[in-house]
């Protein structure tokens, strides 16, 4: 699935381009377009890289939350490129991929827990303009994850806002990651 983004994916070169298109290769057999588009500015790109590599390191949080938030602030964005790797993620991560394919319409689905239904709502409230995050959402979820896990919770919904908004302001999207482990169909937001 090749298509126009709004910078021209260049090519990668050198050294570091070498280990970073084998990387890519051996972790999603492709190299994502998106790593052609950033390799345009490589300190951008390598922070990126990092932040993500750090933010993989944090355990204060369950991983299958942050995961559901991830594709939550996806879809509410518009990120098709957040979204089919999340759910290439999930099926290589043993995440349940039920409950990930119904992320886009989380709030008709019978498939989550009151936890994660809090996470999906708080991940959706973080992602607004002004965010809508309550004082009750907030207390429920600093009851059930401790402050940590609430902070970690926050920081990582708030590196998905700058993921999922960098790619759909460069028309970075989908490349079939989800297609290629057999996760189609996938739900689709019941809002426009």
């Amino acid at each position: 699935m090749t298509h126009d983004t709004r910078v021209p994916a260049t090519e990668i070169t050198g050294l570091y381009g070498a280990v970073l298109k084998r990387f890519s290769r051996k972790m999603f057999g492709t190299v994502p377009e998106s790593l052609g588009v950033l390799w345009h500015h490589r300190p951008i790109l390598k922070a990126s890289l990092g932040l993500g590599q750090k933010s993989s390191r944090w355990h204060e949080c369950d991983q299958d939350l942050k995961s559901y938030a991830h594709m939550a602030v996806a879809a509410l964005v518009g990120c098709s490129f957040c979204l089919d790797l999340g759910y290439f993620q999930a099926h290589h991560e043993g995440l349940d991929l039920t409950k990930a394919r119904e992320i886009p319409r989380w709030r008709e689905s019978a498939v989550f827990t009151p936890l994660e239904r809090d996470v999906l709502a708080y991940a959706e409230a973080m992602s607004q303009t002004p965010p809508t995050v309550t004082d009750d959402l907030s207390a429920r979820l600093l009851d059930r994850l401790g402050a940590p896990g609430l902070v970690e919770l926050t920081a990582f919904v708030a590196l998905a806002n700058m993921y999922s908004r960098s790619n759909v302001a460069l028309g970075i999207e989908a490349q079939g990651f989800a297609a290629s482990c057999d996760l189609a169909p996938l739900a689709v937001p019941s809002r426009a």
